[in-house]
């Protein structure tokens, strides 16, 4: 029976699959091995008994993947550096989480605002409110599409593209009930109609149509209307991606949503096939943590449990200090010959 809960993120060298009820996360260290762990889901919002409803599940969903998805991706950051014993307080990951917002909000709802609105008095007058909201959507995408160009010329963003890809290969694996191994994995496209990507694509399309609400206001009460509606966008966003991905068989509404497809083209590539492994590694923790089992024939990646945080903090200051000490030995040693 094929399967459609499973979602993902690409990390630093690894991959995050998420399930109903758990995450799976794997990475590869360093060394060569893959490390990976699970997690429950288990915040208040994802307890409510509302976490399923339509539009509520959509805001659940997206705290999650901000608040998870953060964590990970920094502590995936530190298992590359070699520094998986850096523990990450609520606090870092709070104001990290802040800064990453505001800035969200500031380069893509509110300067496309301020830019629309200086070009448009500047040309034509501060009359033609269709006009300016109009060039603000564009605007508006063309930072998004810009940004998204620019950031894929890093060669450490285009390796997470290509861990990007083996997440959706191997959920479009999944979902087919076909084996998870390379061979079968392989044979999917990068692309998956229920991406983040997609999701920002169904987003500015509406930003666009319900900013229109806000027209003719003055600039403070554009403002503060454009950030509250962004919690409302992103949940009539959530339930558009979710009935496009259902009924992506019916050939108009394929020509709708294509853009979305357009645009992965950028935000995946085509991973090797040991970041199909980790990929596969990931999926398999997802599932044995939500308490299911992965079709028969899959690959088995041999993983190696990740190491408590604060347990390797631990070694890492005693072993920084155990070289710091052969140093200053070594040091003395050769002054005093």
């Amino acid at each position: 029976m094929a399967r459609v809960d499973y979602g993902g993120q690409a990390l630093l060298e690894g991959v995050l699959m998420r399930g109903r009820t758990a995450v799976g996360v794997a990475m590869r260290h360093p060394d060569g091995s893959i490390v990976a762990t699970s997690e429950q889901l288990n915040s208040i919002l994802h307890r409510n008994r509302f976490a399923r409803a339509p539009f509520f599940r959509g805001i659940v969903l997206l705290y999650e993947t901000l608040v998870i998805g953060t964590r990970w991706l920094m502590r995936s950051g530190s298992v590359q550096a070699e520094g998986e014993g850096q523990e990450l307080g609520r606090g870092t990951i709070a104001v990290t989480l802040a800064v990453t917002l505001a800035l969200a909000v500031g380069l893509f709802v509110l300067l496309p605002l301020f830019l629309a609105d200086a070009t448009t008095k500047a040309a034509i007058g501060p009359d033609q409110l269709l006009v300016q909201h109009l060039v603000e959507g564009l605007i508006r995408v063309a930072i998004f599409v810009g940004y998204l160009l620019i950031v894929s010329r890093s060669a450490e963003i285009g390796r997470t593209f290509q861990y990007h890809g083996a997440e959706h290969m191997t959920i479009h694996a999944l979902e087919h009930d076909d084996p998870l191994d390379i061979e079968h994995v392989r044979q999917y496209p990068t692309a998956h109609p229920r991406c983040g990507t997609e999701f920002l694509v169904i987003f500015i399309i509406l930003s666009i149509l319900m900013f229109s609400l806000l027209a003719g206001q003055n600039l403070w009460v554009s403002i503060l209307g454009r950030i509250l509606l962004i919690p409302v966008i992103a949940s009539l966003a959530y339930e558009l991606l979710r009935f496009g991905a259902r009924h992506r068989d019916k050939v108009w509404l394929r020509w709708i949503y294509l853009p979305g497809i357009w645009l992965q083209s950028i935000t995946t590539r085509q991973p090797d096939d040991s970041m199909i492994e980790v990929a596969i590694a990931s999926m398999q923790e997802a599932l044995a943590a939500n308490g299911e089992t992965a079709p028969d024939g899959s690959l088995a990646p041999i993983t190696v449990p990740m190491p408590d945080a604060g347990e390797l903090a631990k070694e890492m200051e005693a072993r920084a200090a155990a070289e710091e000490a052969a140093d200053a030995a070594t040091g003395s040693s050769g002054t005093g010959s």
